[in-house]
């Protein structure tokens, strides 16, 4: 019985050791990983832009900065609920810094226009940068004051205090390359093919690249 009893033991402690190996090795990756979140106008472009980004891991649709409790799209585009369209972007400090995610943001918007962002106008639309500690804030800072200079323009993208980011419903998650159906004034298309359209009437990367020339990441690349 002894014997029996000790290879149990032996046994259960293998187990035990390398269930914790896992929940170690899960925590640690965890640890990796850390999210931004910027409103940049349509949540569908800065999504479309960001998941092109090597070192994103995920780029979620939602809405941050407002005073209602998980609110709907349609709340939201209504208006009165304080909230942005916004992304959450799950990245690899590893692999891209938050420095460079910051980069790529500013020159991939308007940054110049408070009042909206290209066809699309009002406050849900408007940009920010949601910081959640002081690294971020300064880091922030920074990118506005480099993205001034380089520009020679006013930037009026303010940087805000992280709140609660809540994703959308999943008919506007990955919304640029859904193979699903949608009736538009073109005619029933694909959600990727009325995605792209809707990118180009809205004037999106044309006011871009008018802006920030070659330096802007990710216009023309959506044809």
């Amino acid at each position: 019985m002894t014997g029996k009893f000790h290879i149990a033991k032996t046994v259960l402690l293998a187990v035990a050791i390398m269930f914790g190996l896992v929940a170690s090795f899960s925590r640690t990756e965890a640890a990796e990983t850390r999210t931004a979140i910027f409103a940049g106008g349509c949540f569908w472009c800065v999504e479309s832009d960001f998941e092109k980004v090597p070192g994103v891991v995920a780029a979620v649709s939602g809405f941050a900065g407002g005073n209602v409790v998980d609110p709907t799209y349609k709340q939201v585009v209504r208006g009165g609920t304080g909230h942005l369209e916004a992304v959450q972007i799950t990245y690899d400090p590893a692999q891209v810094s938050y420095e460079t995610l910051l980069y790529l943001f500013l020159r991939s918007i308007d940054p110049t226009d408070a009042g909206g962002q290209f066809c699309d106008r009002g406050a849900s639309y408007t940009t920010a940068i949601f910081v959640s500690d002081q690294a971020e804030l300064d880091a922030a800072n920074a990118a506005k004051i480099k993205a001034q200079a380089d520009l020679g323009m006013e930037i009026v993208t303010p940087i805000r205090d992280a709140t609660p980011f809540y994703p959308a419903d999943a008919y506007h998650q990955d919304y640029y390359k859904q193979t699903s159906t949608v009736l538009t004034r073109f005619g029933p298309i694909s959600k990727a093919k009325a995605y792209l359209r809707y990118r180009k009437g809205c004037g999106r990367d044309a006011r871009v690249k008018q802006l920030w020339g070659d330096a802007a990441p990710f216009a023309g690349a959506h044809s």
